[in-house]
């Protein structure tokens, strides 16, 4: 079997020889270049299984190298070596293509690590990756639409890279379904991917649940305990709803982004970390920047490359597809034959907003299945639908003599109880249905006097 050859594009020669030895013992051949001119020569007279190219060369830009890489040897990975602590050039590398990055001086334990995922990458074929998720016969994001074509495409070349990913969207368009993918096509996919709702752990243990803990480093803690960082070991870390994270999480976070070291709780060394991490949330991330409720420079870290889920009324004519996809999942676990759907349910279904997206479909349709009789989905077992879309004058409301503030502090006391309800009085969880945060939901329970004591009102 041949040997993997690694193209090594540094201009200093003491790192050369000591990136020469590293890989030489991990039975890799290399060739050097000490700048773009060389580097280009080499490329083009042979075949790499991995490029390490330093960020400043004498003739250019290190980031020139890795465009030139990512659009004429695709199958190449690409990792720039940068200076410690030069986050920002490692972000601008890998939003132009770059595989990974590794900081000097070069630890070489994470130099290991990251010249053996990059090899199963190469190994693996982008190609074959690429195919599977744009053919959209086979992937699990349904849909024909050129928005949901348009997904498919990015997840196939986020898969090939490490750069931190945000997913947007709605609640219900399948951000951790997206998540999912890029590990699975991924050279990580033999590792863990471990997905962790942030508004859904108590703030007080959210260091421990993310980086682990020591016995006794607190009252309850009887044994050590590994943290979601040690699970993911190798693979990728989903952070989903990464809104709802405190602000004195937010900077622990950023430090374990940019060092790749976590220090469990009352622990006394920090011990390195190798994850992915991709995040997720359906609130407006920026706007929580600007009203100071997110670090803007872990904003930055965390999006290095975004995803955007389209909500289902903004491509319409997946629904179709959509239902005889999910009727079919359905009717297989309950290990009956899929049902038909009245022309009428479909037609409704057509005209929906659906305000919850895809997962309110398959919602809708799993109770449909169990109220329909005689194989046939009829409009009646589709339950109550919001009104569809149309003119905005057709919904007026009319108050009745009561006044606007009294209205609408009326309907919002509603919504908010009824999210708690949903919640079972969860605040963290109720302020993530809601779409707002944990302190803008606490102003609003005071301004309306409710506490847990209104539960029955």
């Amino acid at each position: 079997m041949l040997r993997p050859i690694a193209l090594i594009v540094d201009d200093e020669p003491d790192i050369r020889e000591l990136l020469e030895i590293t890989l030489a013992r991990m039975n890799i051949d290399t060739v050097e270049a000490e700048n773009l001119v060389q580097a280009r020569k080499a490329l083009a007279a042979q075949k790499f299984h991995l490029c390490l190219a330093d960020m400043r060369l004498p003739d250019g830009d290190g980031i020139e190298l890795v465009r030139e890489i990512h659009e004429q040897y695709p199958g190449t990975p690409v990792a720039m070596i940068t200076a410690h602590g030069n986050m920002e050039t490692a972000i601008e590398a890998l939003k132009a293509g770059a595989f990974d990055f590794v900081s000097k001086p070069v630890d070489l334990p994470v130099l290991r690590k990251l010249v053996n995922t990059a090899l199963k990458l190469q190994q693996s074929g982008g190609d074959a990756s690429a195919k599977v998720i744009t053919d959209e016969e086979e992937s699990p994001l349904r849909g024909k639409s050129s928005s949901m074509a348009q997904v498919r495409a990015l997840i196939a070349k986020l898969s090939r890279s490490q750069a931190p990913v945000h997913i947007t969207g709605e609640s219900g368009t399948g951000k951790e379904l997206a998540a999912r993918l890029i590990h699975q096509l991924g050279p990580r996919n033999d590792k863990p991917f471990v997905a962790v709702n942030c508004g859904a752990i108590p703030h007080e243990l959210m260091e421990s649940e993310l980086f682990g803990h020591k016995k006794g480093s607190f009252t309850g803690a009887t044994a050590d305990k590994s943290g979601l960082f040690q699970e993911a070991e190798g693979g990728t870390l989903f952070l989903d709803e990464v809104a709802d994270l405190p602000l004195s999480m937010q900077v622990k976070l950023l430090r374990v982004i940019q060092e790749k070291l976590v220090r469990p709780v009352g622990a006394t060394r920090e011990v390195r970390t190798d994850v992915r991490i991709v995040s997720a949330t359906h609130q407006n991330l920026a706007q929580r920047v600007q009203d100071g409720e997110f670090r803007q420079d872990l904003f930055y870290r965390l999006n290095v490359i975004e995803l955007n889920m389209p909500s289902l009324r903004k491509r319409p004519e997946d629904i179709p597809e959509l239902i005889d996809h999910l009727l079919d999942n359905i009717a297989s676990n309950y290990q009956q034959p899929a049902p038909g759907l009245h022309k009428d349910a479909l037609a409704a279904l057509k005209n929906y907003s659906f305000p919850g997206n895809v997962r309110e479909l398959e919602n809708i349709l799993e109770r449909a299945f169990a109220l329909c009789e005689n194989s046939i989905i009829t409009l009646e077992d589709l339950g109550t639908l919001q009104e569809p879309k149309g003119n905005c004058s057709d919904s007026i409301v009319r108050l009745d003599g009561e006044n606007l503030e009294d209205y609408l502090a009326r309907i919002e006391r509603d919504i908010l109880l009824q999210a708690l309800e949903e919640s079972r009085w969860n605040k963290t969880s109720a302020a993530g249905r809601l779409g707002i945060s944990f302190r803008s939901l606490r102003y609003r329970l005071s301004k309306l006097g409710i506490d847990n004591k209104d539960e029955d009102a």
